[in-house]
């Protein structure tokens, strides 16, 4: 699998609209970070748009580790949530859920009609986003006595890190935010730094 060092996602939630033959299609875009909370997301949508007759969805998260789903939720296999998925896929977004809500007009649109509908409306949803580059990053923790700080703060200062946890005292500490694309570099620039005990932290 190939490695991936930032992706693309949604900065807070976005709407599409789409329209055809009195059958209404309202396409809700969230930022989503695992599967327990599209199903928060999901629950609540559904409540709110109960009288929908259709809740269709996919989603992309865990982007080291990629979980996708989608799901038609009535409407004919493969014209709902797989025009949904494939807007996420060629827009390059991850950890985003669409959610689009159908409410029935009265005139069946045939597969190609919904196939084109889903689309659109998730369409429109992206294109009203908010879009931004995340980079996937690494934590390291870093010991060391007082005297080599300043050779430890140079290294943080040409790498541009980011400082998450610091203590200063004689015995000093600093937990440190890494890109994962320079993870290797920065780790063996500390784990050569005379002093300096490092250790990466795992995420919990």
């Amino acid at each position: 699998m190939k490695e991936i060092y930032h992706y693309k996602t949604i900065k807070g939630s976005s709407k599409g609209y789409y329209k055809e033959k009195g059958s209404k299609f309202i396409a809700l875009a969230y930022p989503v970070e695992s599967e327990e909370r599209f199903k928060e997301i999901y629950l609540a949508v559904k409540k709110e748009y109960h009288d929908a007759r259709h809740h269709c969805f996919a989603y992309r998260v865990y982007p080291e580790n990629e979980s996708v789903r989608s799901s038609d939720d009535g409407e004919p296999s493969g014209t709902a949530g797989k025009p949904i998925l494939n807007q996420l896929y060629s827009s390059e977004l991850l950890n985003v859920v669409v959610i689009v809500v159908r409410y029935f007009g009265g005139t069946k649109l045939g597969v190609s009609g919904l196939i084109n509908a889903y689309k659109l409306a998730t369409r429109d949803a992206i294109s009203n986003a908010d879009i931004r580059l995340i980079h996937i990053t690494r934590n390291l923790k870093l010991e060391f006595k007082y005297p080599i700080m300043n050779d430890v703060m140079r290294i943080v200062k040409q790498e541009d890190l980011t400082i998450v946890d610091q203590d200063f005292q004689l015995d000093c500490m600093i937990n440190i935010e890494v890109k994962k694309s320079v993870f290797e570099k920065v780790f063996m620039r500390y784990n050569n730094l005379r002093g300096v005990n490092v250790k990466e932290l795992k995420n919990s």
